[in-house]
């Protein structure tokens, strides 16, 4: 049975009812329940139907949820919520000296980034070189499916949403290494959701690799950090060699951080 969410607080002469139902819709998915019907959400949300129809039929219509006609599914632009909380808290400040520490003991550039729509967008970043054609800072953004913070985000999706993610994708040849199938990159999101880690070899752009690896906070994914190096500089054996330990307890540290 999908979980019981009747229980409300008490309300105030301040108190919005329908915000608070139409929250509560949206709070009846969770992984164990990805897609219901009109039956199952009203239940879930002690709504009627005919209530929990127009609050459905509206989030379907600002983006927030999708039905095939029977079942109804979060997209992935409930994120934004999501988003919107951790961009007002102190994420980039809390991942920003382990950054910078991790960058001295390894002597590469390192960023931390989010998930937004399509994108990810850099919140934290140090950068000791210049290794790409563009200057990247914080606000940078860039398609999630050719990079390796991006591919962490994605993996960490549940099923629905980044199905739903893949649907809207445009791939782009970026360089002749880019995958640019979505048979390809479901495989790729596969292996890193076994392995905890992400590895673009001049996907994004010629002579650019990076590791990437995701911050858990809370049992979340929150964010993703990566190192970025010279493909003259590092082999991809030897990033996850000397890299990728460093960059995990950076990012054990940075979701512990986020967590207390």
């Amino acid at each position: 049975m999908p979980p019981d969410l009747s229980a409300q607080p008490e309300p105030s002469d301040q108190y919005v009812q329908s915000l608070v139902r139409g929250l509560s819709v949206i709070r009846a998915f969770d992984a164990d329940h990805p897609r219901m019907s009109l039956t199952e959400i009203a239940a879930a949300t002690s709504l009627t139907r005919a209530t929990a129809r127009r609050f459905l039929l509206t989030l379907v219509e600002i983006g927030y949820m999708q039905t095939d006609g029977r079942q109804f599914s979060l997209t992935p632009r409930v994120l934004e919520l999501g988003y919107s909380f951790l961009s007002a808290l102190s994420l980039p400040e809390l991942a920003q000296p382990y950054l910078e520490e991790l960058s001295r003991a390894t002597g590469e550039s390192c960023s931390a980034s989010v998930l937004d729509g399509l994108d990810i967008v850099y919140v934290a970043r140090v950068a000791v070189r210049r290794i790409m054609s563009v200057s990247i800072s914080v606000g940078t953004r860039f398609a999630a499916y050719s990079t390796s913070m991006g591919r962490v985000l994605l993996a960490a999706l549940p099923p629905d949403a980044l199905a739903h993610h893949l649907d809207q994708v445009q791939f782009e040849q970026r360089t002749p290494h880019t995958l640019s199938d979505r048979g390809s990159l479901v495989a790729e999101l596969d292996r890193v959701r076994a392995d905890g880690y992400a590895l673009v070899d001049q996907e994004l752009e010629l002579g650019l690799r990076s590791i990437a690896v995701p911050v858990v906070a809370g049992g979340s994914t929150v964010s993703a950090v990566n190192i970025s190096v010279s493909a003259g500089t590092f082999s991809t054996d030897r990033m996850r060699e000397s890299l990728l330990p460093p960059l995990r307890r950076a990012a054990a540290q940075i979701g512990a951080a986020a967590s207390a």
